[in-house]
């Protein structure tokens, strides 16, 4: 009998701290950054380069993780993941110069795919129907929390102790996960008796059956906005707040608005999904976020300067996120069962690269205020309704 059966409930929290790991690396050093240009003497575009990127490796990894966890298994490359994220938060809290500093990050972005990738599509391989949407809607209300409690961990530790202790404390939290996935986590999910084998023919040729599917690259489009504006949000928020005089300390109870309205999101897709389908319940979400980028950008034309004029609108956002997100994953992953693997390795890429974009596209623009962040934003919420537009209008004409 295998682990899942054996503690469901353990399994579950083995996979929500998986998927947990990267998104904690991504945040808990947040309030550190704005303080960085004065510690390493150098320009606000070239720290950003450090979140930029940790995102762009973390989602180029997952093209390597993906079809490799559908050949060997997804314990053996989340236990690989895992170890380079330890060698890169070690770099990371060692590091003498913000050149060091950005490759640690790198490194541990690499790292921390390897979670994403094989926790999506563990969901895949254990869980069936519409469970899986439940599933991933629960999974999404327990990552929901975690931006704002590492960014108020984040800046607790920059304040008390210094920068480096958030990579000291990842790395231990590495250890420990690598000894989760190791005892609790399946050998072989049963999903891989299917799973192509061969060489690098066959995991191209997974990918390019995966891209002739209309449905599953619009699918990724909506994900990949949905990233892109948070992530946006994620490298833009700490600049503008510095502007309106909140101090590191106090960061994550500002970058908690999304998140924490996230859980309610998935909350609500939790209910709504045993009565209705996956076009009602994102339709509904992306009202919800362009509601609230709209009120941003309104707010910021008049010169409303103060952190809550930010805050509160993306409560909107959030709760729309919290909609659009679980069944667009569970679309994109469920399209071609054989290959979730890699369908979720595709997927993710494709949202950090779009995320990094957003964050770094952010620290070319003036944040003395939130309009120039809110505009940015708006422009990935809009590529996701062009993108759900398209894919629900084609299942409208087959029906």
């Amino acid at each position: 009998m295998d682990a899942p059966r054996r503690h469901p409930l353990l399994t579950m929290a083995n996979l929500v701290a998986q998927l947990a790991f990267g998104l904690l690396g991504m945040t808990i050093c947040l309030p550190s950054m704005p303080d960085w240009t004065g510690e390493f003497q150098a320009s606000q575009a070239a720290v950003q380069l450090t979140f930029s990127g940790f995102v762009a490796a973390y989602g180029g990894m997952q093209l390597v993780y993906g079809p490799l966890s559908d050949r060997i298994g997804r314990k053996p490359v989340l236990l690989i993941g895992l170890s380079v994220a330890l060698v890169g938060l070690l770099v990371a809290a060692a590091a003498p110069n913000l050149a060091t500093l950005t490759l640690g990050r790198v490194l541990q972005g690499a790292g921390s795919a390897a979670g994403m990738v094989t926790g999506r599509a563990l969901v895949q391989d254990l869980f069936d129907g519409s469970e899986r949407t439940r599933v991933m809607a629960f999974i999404g209300m327990a990552m929901g929390v975690v931006p704002p409690l590492s960014t108020l961990l984040g800046g607790q530790l920059h304040v008390h102790v210094g920068w480096q202790a958030n990579f000291v404390l990842m790395a231990v939290l590495a250890l420990v996960l690598m000894v989760a996935a190791w005892r609790g986590l399946p050998d072989r999910p049963a999903s891989q008796a299917t799973a192509p084998g061969g060489g690098l023919r066959q995991l191209v040729g997974g990918y390019l059956q995966l891209v002739r599917q209309p449905a599953f690259v619009l699918y990724v489009a909506m994900l990949a906005s949905t990233t892109a504006t948070f992530y946006t949000f994620l490298g833009g928020t700490p600049l503008v707040l510095k502007g309106y005089g909140v101090a590191p300390e106090h960061l994550g109870w500002y970058i908690g608005v999304i998140p924490i309205a996230y859980v309610f999101g998935n909350m609500l897709t939790m209910r709504l999904a045993q009565r209705r389908g996956d076009a009602y319940i994102v339709a509904r979400g992306q009202a919800l976020t362009l509601a609230g980028l709209l009120i941003v950008v309104a707010l910021g034309l008049a010169d409303v300067r103060h952190p809550l004029a930010l805050a509160l609108p993306l409560l909107l956002l959030g709760v729309g996120h919290g909609l659009m997100v679980p069944p667009t994953l569970i679309g994109t992953v469920g399209l071609v069962p054989a290959l979730a693997g890699s369908a979720a390795a595709m997927a993710g890429v494709m949202q950090q690269l779009l995320g990094a974009l957003g964050g770094f596209v952010v620290s070319l623009v003036p944040n003395e205020g939130q309009t120039d962040l809110g505009l940015i934003m708006l422009g990935w919420a809009v590529m996701g309704l062009a993108a759900q537009l398209v894919l629900y209008g084609r299942v409208l004409k087959r029906r």
